[in-house]
């Protein structure tokens, strides 16, 4: 997520989960059809080049372009604030463009908004919180992603201590640290993750300072859930490895980037701005929530350093997830011993956003 937003605020709408993404299902019962061929334009929450969450969109543009027949334009550098949101996204329905697509959680009121005062334009919009029936917010199940890279860690590392530079601990990335330790875990019982919180989405400088500490504490690979690729530079420049996020990351790293949970959004995108082009879409009531199968991330692997049982080993959980697999299934305690999850109860969507607990092994440090 690259954001640069209120923490308070996110972690507001990630306790509350999904369920306070969108107004009543009823609404959405009609469905929601375009009164004019389909113009589709983006607006790029930083500039397109930022080596991770915005250009991952750029990325999928031309895969979406050419799934869908059409050019799509784009807008780079929409701040989180309505008076530059509503602006940019004028611009485009002033010229005849119908389809708008966001790429900030702080788009989310500004859409919601434009959603209402347009109602003949379909609005789609990435880590958003607001729903409605011409408008879709849309995340990926990160940890799906995220528990591969654990694995490809724990089967790499020679010590077992492994770190993770994060942003916030809150659900969104929570999940992706305990996801984390849950693929090391497979590989290596014993494994732990130490994670250090930067406070920010993209501070390069927060980033260094935490993944220099993680390896002065003698961890050996370094995940991470921020936006820059400064931890996967710091574990090349200290003679260790690491693990990616947003984007494959080896173009920054190439010795010491293993794998990385990678965004697809052309995979999501792509299909369902062709049901939105078909007519009668049927926009989901809480927000689409796609995991691997359906286009949310998935994992680019591997680095040379990564042996071929440890890739072949990652590849069938991979398939298994694929195939309903679920990463988060009980019997599960937390680091303090509570029971979070029963034996064989998985866990649900909005357990998932109100994530706020670590499991053994975990160990957090500001």
């Amino acid at each position: 997520m690259n954001r640069r937003i209120s923490v308070m605020r996110l972690k507001i709408a990630s306790l509350l989960g999904f369920a306070v993404l969108a107004g009543m299902t009823a609404a959405h019962a009609a469905g929601f059809t375009l009164s004019a061929p389909p113009k589709i334009a983006f607006l790029y929450f930083a500039e397109r080049n930022d080596g991770g969450w915005t250009q991952a969109f750029d990325e999928a543009r031309p895969k979406i372009e050419a799934a869908v027949g059409m050019k799509i334009p784009f807008v780079e550098n929409v701040p989180e604030v309505a008076g530059k949101i509503k602006p940019a996204a004028e611009g485009f329905i002033a010229r005849g463009y119908n389809v708008i697509i966001g790429t900030a959680f702080g788009y989310s009121d500004t859409f919601k908004e434009l959603s209402e005062k347009y109602p003949k334009v379909a609005f789609l919009n990435a880590s958003g919180t607001t729903n409605g029936t011409n408008l879709e917010s849309f995340y990926g199940r990160t940890y799906e992603s995220q528990y591969l890279c654990g694995m490809i860690a724990g089967g790499v590392s020679k010590t077992g201590k492994l770190g993770f530079v994060a942003a916030h601990p809150i659900g969104p990335v929570n999940w992706t640290i305990n996801a984390y330790e849950l693929g090391a875990k497979a590989m290596n019982p014993k494994a732990t993750v130490t994670v250090i919180f930067t406070g920010a989405w993209n501070d390069p400088v927060k980033e260094r300072a935490a993944a220099s500490a993680l390896a002065d504490q003698g961890i050996d690979v370094i995940g991470q859930h921020v936006d820059t690729p400064t931890p996967q530079i710091v574990a090349q420049e200290r003679g260790i490895y690491g693990t990616g996020h947003h984007r494959d990351l080896r173009e920054f790293a190439p010795k010491a980037t293993l794998c990385s949970s990678a965004w697809t959004w052309d995979k999501f995108l792509a299909p369902e701005l062709k049901k939105v082009m078909a007519g009668n879409w049927q926009a989901q009531p809480f927000g689409a929530f796609p995991g691997i199968k359906d286009g949310g991330t998935d994992i680019a692997c591997c680095g040379p350093a990564v042996p071929k049982e440890v890739v072949d080993k990652v590849m069938k959980e991979r398939d298994a997830i694929i195939a309903g697999k679920q990463i988060f299934t009980g019997p599960m305690s937390d680091t303090t011993g509570k029971e979070r999850l029963a034996a064989g109860k998985p866990i649900d969507d909005a357990g998932l956003w109100k994530m706020d607990w670590y499991i053994p092994g975990v160990i957090t440090q500001k």
